[in-house]
């Protein structure tokens, strides 16, 4: 057990690199749809792929920009909770969750902060279902 929270630790960065290009990915990909939909649904008869690709081109890849922002944050601070605590549960994930919202509100002001880091920790215990 002990060999394997060591491996985990020592590959973290790569971990970490890798899920921020895997919610690049997914951001990219859902945005290329949902703008593509919108591209073609706005556009004029004759002129809805043109549209579409139009569409495409200019917001999704800040849509997956704006994920790998997340993604990669919420990996860092999931790994870095690992390290500090020596354990992988739940809670790390729900703690990084919070931090990763608080930390992208913080422009906007402690309260926006406060109100953001409870929502996203909300949410992820939601999803992990604490034990």
């Amino acid at each position: 057990m002990m060999e394997t929270q060591k491996k985990s630790r020592e590959r973290s960065l790569y971990h970490i690199v890798d899920d921020t290009g895997g919610a690049f990915g997914m951001g990219a990909i859902g945005g290329s749809v949902v703008h593509f939909i919108k591209g073609t649904y706005n556009s004029p008869k004759g002129r809805r792929f043109v549209g579409g690709a139009q569409a495409v081109s200019m917001n999704a890849p800040r849509i997956g920009g704006a994920f790998a922002v997340f993604g990669g944050l919420f990996s860092t601070f999931d790994y870095t909770l690992v390290y500090i605590r020596n354990k992988e549960d739940p809670w790390n994930s729900i703690i990084a969750g919070a931090a990763t919202g608080g930390f992208l509100s913080m422009r906007q002001g402690i309260v926006a902060a406060s109100r953001s880091a409870l929502m996203c920790g909300v949410l992820l215990a939601l999803f992990k279902g604490v034990r």
